[in-house]
């Protein structure tokens, strides 16, 4: 375990530890002055760093994605921590512990994994199953759906969040479908299995938590489209109209215009999942905030994705629940000589 990780940082503080280096970058400041700007972090989270002195010999003294030792003091710049770096080195080999660096989900992946073949397996409609056996059995993609996280901050923003994410979206289907007359169970778990695939390549996640230049160029949706276009078309036969539906899934998965979807839904299924896929991702990023140790007393931090702070209701009802339940008082007054 290494010393301070990033969520104990607080401002005044001079400290020593260990860190992953995320973004590295020259700048100048306002003043015209040159300096490297970092972005420094670990399991816990991350914070903008600063070198301004002796910017050539450290900036060639470690590459991004490397491990590096950073001695520093923690300010406070328009309201957040800054690190400003006062020696830095790269890592040596063993120094730094993979664990504290990169946040993984608590879930068992192999049986994550497991979980989502039998439901593939479930799968009535013959060329959907073929279509999803397709892809998560394919040996290229598999290493990558068991390691990817399912967004860079917003939600499920660890090792193993987009399988975490899309096998719990494929259980609220399973929920959700037989509510409502007419929907298409199978249709609809497609979706949920393939609509956020091209997270596999839109994001990198060997060390740092970023963006492809693929992703940058493409995004997720378009990378989406082109993997399950391509797999449907290996299947001789495969019904164009399926395609399309199934194609239509993915690009209209975000729901609106200004969130990103191409199209808007346009069918009940993908209704259906574009409010599926919004639930489980708010409720991913409502546990994120409620389990950090950021925030004060019963309050969460300020959830920049879901925009507001929330409340650990287990902290404000604790006196509340503690109390001994009264007994309850007969329903008629007691009769009376």
């Amino acid at each position: 375990m290494k010393p301070v990780y990033v969520s104990d940082l607080i401002p005044e503080q001079s400290m020593t530890s260990f860190f992953l280096v995320a973004s590295k970058e020259l700048r100048t400041g306002p003043s015209g002055r040159p300096y490297l700007r970092l972005e420094l972090s670990d399991r816990t989270g991350a914070i903008d760093a600063r070198i301004w002195d002796n910017l050539e010999q450290a900036a060639a003294s470690f590459e991004l994605d490397d491990f590096v030792k950073v001695q520093g003091r923690v300010e406070t710049y328009r309201g957040k921590n800054q690190l400003v770096v006062e020696r830095i080195r790269r890592a040596e080999p063993g120094e730094a512990d993979l664990a504290d660096f990169f946040p993984h989900t608590t879930e068992d992946v192999d049986a994550l994994y497991s979980r989502l073949r039998e439901i593939v397996a479930g799968v009535g409609n013959p060329w959907l199953r073929r279509l999803l056996e397709s892809v998560i059995e394919d040996a290229d993609i598999l290493p990558k759906l068991k390691r990817a996280p399912a967004a860079k901050a917003m939600h499920h923003a660890y090792l193993g969040g987009l399988l975490e994410h899309v096998v719990s979206l494929c259980e609220l289907c399973h929920v959700a479908a037989p509510r409502y007359p007419g929907v298409d169970a199978d249709l609809l778990l497609a979706g949920a299995v393939l609509h956020d695939i091209g997270k596999l390549d839109e994001l990198s996640y060997e060390r740092s938590f970023n963006y492809t230049t693929e992703g940058l160029l493409l995004g997720h949706i378009q990378l989406a489209y082109e993997l399950v276009g391509r797999k449907a078309d290996a299947i001789e036969g495969f019904p164009r109209e399926l395609r399309t539906l199934v194609l239509h899934l993915i690009v209209s998965h975000h729901g609106h215009y200004e969130f990103g979807s191409p199209k808007l839904p346009m069918f009940r299924e993908a209704i259906l999942l574009h409010y599926l896929d919004d639930l489980d991702s708010k409720m991913g990023a409502v546990r994120a905030s409620l389990e950090s140790e950021k925030g004060e007393g019963e309050w969460s931090a300020y959830n920049a994705a879901l925009e507001r702070r929330l409340l650990r209701t287990d902290l404000y009802l604790r006196e509340e629940f503690s109390a001994p339940v009264p007994e309850q008082l007969p329903l008629e007054p007691p009769k009376k000589g």
